[in-house]
Order: C-alpha cells, then sequence, then structure tokens
C-alpha cells in the first residue's frame, strides 16, 4: 500500500452497506490490506467492566472495510479518485489525483 491511503484523508465508500457515505481514516492496516474510517461500518462490542471502562456495556465502534472498496475525494473537485505517484525533480515521490492532475498532500 506504498504511498496509496494514507491516516488523514477523506475518502468514499463505493460498495456496500455503506455505499456513497464519506468518512476520513482514522487508521490503515497494510497487512491485512484494510482501512478504518470514521463513521463507517459499525459494529457493536460488549465489554465486562475494567480500570478504562468502569461499567462495562455495549460500546459501538469502526470495523476495519478493505481498501478496494474505498476512493480518496480529491481535494480540489470533491469528487472520488484514483491516484497515482510521480517523482519531482528533487526525487521525492509524491501522490497525486489522476482527475484533478494535481498533487495531493
Amino acid at each position: 500500500m506504498a504511498l496509496g491511503l494514507r491516516k488523514g484523508d477523506v475518502v468514499q465508500v463505493m460498495t456496500g452497506e455503506y455505499k456513497g457515505k464519506n468518512g476520513k481514516i482514522l487508521k490503515v492496516l497494510p497487512e491485512k490490506d484494510k482501512v478504518i474510517v470514521e463513521g463507517i461500518n459499525m459494529v457493536k462490542r460488549h465489554t465486562k467492566p475494567n480500570q478504562k471502562n468502569q461499567n462495562g456495556g455495549i460500546i459501538e465502534k469502526e470495523a476495519a472495510i478493505h481498501k478496494s472498496n474505498v476512493m480518496l475525494l480529491c481535494p480540489k473537485t470533491g469528487k472520488p479518485t484514483r491516484i497515482g505517484v510521480q517523482s519531482l525533480e528533487n526525487g521525492k515521490r509524491v501522490r497525486f489525483s489522476k482527475k484533478a492532475k494535481e498533487s495531493i498532500e
């Protein structure tokens, strides 16, 4: 997943139950090719009381979804776009939006 999706990127879900919804990437799991997106794929976890959570109970949190099911939203157009990689004159590699042909930072 080199130079693909990164933490903090705003993405749109392209398939599944949450199709069409946008969210920010909270965590990238490169070994599993999955991402955790804010407010997407919510699951309920039953937890016992512990030091961190004195009461326990049912907690709702985000679960991971496969990276192929999301697309980066272009910062310029606000539409889903594919990501390309290009090298600058100084040898640095940067991501760019294939839709707007501009670098992404």
